[in-house]
Order: C-alpha cells, then sequence, then structure tokens
C-alpha cells in the first residue's frame, strides 16, 4: 500500500483521531488514526473572497491542515459550480458510526458511497467482505474503489440508487447512510435485520431506528447536521413572480427559520432550501425559501411576507413558532415506521406530528 504522504500525515490523522474522540474512549479511535482521509479526498474545493471556487491537492498551503480538521469538504462542483458531493465532517461522521453500534460480523449496507472514506472506516472496523456501500454516481463509485484499493481495502462497491438498497446481499444488520432523505426508503427496510439498526440523516437531523419487526421501526432523533440531499429533480424558486405578489404582515422573525425553527421546517416540508439576503453591514435583511414543487416565499425583517406556488410556505413556518417557544431539542423527537407510513412527533402525547413523504 502506498499513497502520497511526507511523514506529517500519520501525525495529523492521530491528532484529528484523538480531538474528535475528546480523550474518551471510542471503538472508533483506532480506525479514524488508520485510514488516511487524503487518499480519499486527493482534491477539494473552497471558495475565496470573492466567492469563487478553489480547488486544494496534495502540497498546496493549507491541503493537509483541512484534510485533517474536523471540517466538511466539497469534493465536486457540477457545471454550474454547485456542490454535488463532499467528504462529511469527521465529528459527525464519528457520531452516526457509533449510533450504528456495530460489531465485528455484521453486514452493513452504506447508501451514498461518496469518496469511499466511511466505507473505508467500516471495513476497518468489522472487516471488508461485510461492507455493501452504494452510490448512484458512477464517476463517485469508479474513484471512490480505486481509493479503496490503493489502502488495500475491498468492500462491495456498486453504481445503482442507493435508496434501493442492495438486495442480493441482504439481510443486513446495520444499514447507513451519508446522503440526506426525506424518509427512510422502503427497500432498506425491506432488506434490514430483525433488530437492525439503521442510522440516516434525516432533514436537518440524524435520526437512529431499530427495527422491531418487517415494516415496524422506531427510534429517536440524535443531532442537528447537514449532508447534501439525494439527487432528485425539482422546480427552480419562483422569486420573479413571488416579488409581485401582495406582501401580508408576519411576527415570526425571518432569522427563526435559519436558527431555531430550522430542523422543524425540514419536517413540515422536506427538501426545502433557504437563503438570506443581508445590508452592507452583515445584518439580515431578508430570507427566502422554496420546496420542491416550486413554492416560494420572501420574508423581510420589517415582517413583510410574499408567497406563491402550491403551498404557502411561511404559514407553516408560523404554525411552527406557535408550537415551539423557544428552540426544540432534537432528542424529543420520534420517528415511528409502520406500513401506514413514517411519522415524526415531537414530546410525549399531544405534541406537534408530521407525515413524512415516501422516498420515490
Amino acid at each position: 500500500m502506498t499513497w502520497p504522504d511526507n511523514g506529517a500525515s500519520a501525525a495529523a490523522r492521530q491528532q484529528m483521531a484523538a480531538a474528535l474522540t475528546g480523550g474518551r474512549v471510542s471503538e472508533w479511535t483506532e480506525a479514524f488514526a488508520a485510514i488516511p482521509r487524503h487518499v480519499f479526498v486527493p482534491r477539494f474545493y473552497q471558495q475565496d473572497s470573492t466567492g469563487a471556487w478553489q480547488s486544494l491537492t496534495w502540497g498546496d498551503p493549507g491541503y493537509l491542515e483541512s484534510i485533517y480538521s474536523d471540517e466538511a469538504l466539497t469534493t465536486q462542483l457540477d457545471d454550474q459550480g454547485v456542490p454535488t458531493s463532499s467528504s462529511s465532517q469527521p465529528s459527525v461522521m464519528l457520531r452516526m458510526l457509533e449510533a450504528l453500534d456495530v460489531e465485528e460480523g455484521h453486514q452493513v449496507l452504506e447508501l451514498g458511497t461518496g469518496t469511499g472514506y466511511n466505507a473505508a472506516l467500516l471495513s476497518h472496523r468489522v472487516g471488508d467482505k461485510s461492507v455493501t456501500s452504494v452510490d448512484i454516481d458512477y464517476e463517485l463509485v469508479k474513484a471512490a474503489g480505486d481509493h479503496l484499493d490503493t489502502v488495500g481495502l475491498r468492500p462491495f462497491v456498486a453504481c445503482a440508487d442507493g435508496a434501493q438498497g442492495w438486495p442480493d446481499r441482504a439481510p443486513y444488520d446495520r444499514v447507513i447512510a451519508t446522503v440526506g432523505l426525506h424518509s427512510i426508503p422502503g427497500p432498506l427496510l425491506d432488506q434490514a435485520a430483525p433488530g437492525a439498526v439503521i442510522v440516516v440523516p434525516l432533514g436537518y437531523g440524524i435520526v437512529r431506528v431499530t427495527v422491531t419487526e418487517p415494516g415496524h421501526a422506531s427510534g429517536r432523533f440524535l443531532t442537528p447536521a447537514y449532508f447534501m440531499a439525494r439527487r432528485s429533480n425539482g422546480v427552480a424558486p419562483r422569486f420573479d413572480e413571488v416579488a409581485q405578489q401582495q406582501p401580508t404582515d408576519t411576527s415570526v422573525p425571518p432569522g427563526d427559520l435559519l436558527d431555531r425553527l430550522k430542523f422543524p421546517a425540514s419536517l413540515a416540508f422536506p427538501g426545502y432550501v433557504s437563503c438570506s439576503w443581508k445590508d452592507p453591514g452583515g445584518t439580515l435583511e431578508s430570507v427566502g425559501l422554496w420546496t420542491p414543487d416550486g413554492s416560494t416565499a420572501t420574508v423581510h425583517v420589517s415582517g413583510a411576507v410574499r408567497q406563491c406556488g402550491p403551498r404557502r410556505l411561511w404559514d407553516v413556518v408560523e404554525e411552527l413558532a406557535e408550537s415551539f417557544t423557544g428552540t426544540p431539542d432534537l432528542e424529543d423527537f420520534q420517528l415511528t415506521i409502520s406500513p401506514a407510513g413514517q411519522v415524526v412527533s415531537y414530546g410525549v402525547g399531544g405534541g406537534p406530528s408530521w407525515a413524512l413523504p415516501a422516498t420515490p
């Protein structure tokens, strides 16, 4: 096994692994210290002061420091310069891997191969023959396979829609996703063994559920997080049309959507995207949000709201504001799955709940 190294990467890996666990004992410390992240991220992109993307690779100033920092790194851009893949923040990866509660001999399915780094960590922990990883992007899968081969690991990696799982190697004792989802895909539940643990990003949080019987699972949310969404088509925001709408008034500050209501909003309208505009001094002026069906809203700090499309999005935000007086704790949200559907509920009885859309 050979890869670019100047002696500094081994020390950087050890330092990162120790920093991630904060000195506590973790069964994943050895994996983070052993697997060279720079092999899986030979190039990443960061924005300069003008917002233009610049690439960094081995030998560039700051490359190694960024690779072994607790930062998510953009690894792929589309033709318009929009990020389409990334190497996740290591501390979030660690939290998810620990929540997976994986043991040697478990069969593990990963939705979203990406760079292959997470598959390498799993392979180091349980053995590469026990790991199946699926991604829809052929170029990513090919590169990940090369990266894994470089470090001497050969899990089963396939190019396919990860939401369909990989039935030929089922059942799986553990299932993990490294792409943002709106609900847990049915095929992943079907391919999970009784008692299997599933850990996935859902909305702006991470949920851990246990399969109790076929078609049934339940669990709680663990922590806030953002992962790039599973690729799908959506309608562009209609800001030109929304600007022509007659404004209404709101008492909910637009900044609430970016802060305390960010997670429940991701349950109320899955797949929403938000943006903000600031004045020259950096103070928030207004917020825009839209959903894949084209519904669009803008909210100014003055309280002026404009909305268009199939749903009045800010009306939903106002309902959320009435439900939560402060920032809700993610651990108070539960996910219950049955053949009737998937429902997220808040609190113990009587709290708000949301039926999640089925994953296509």
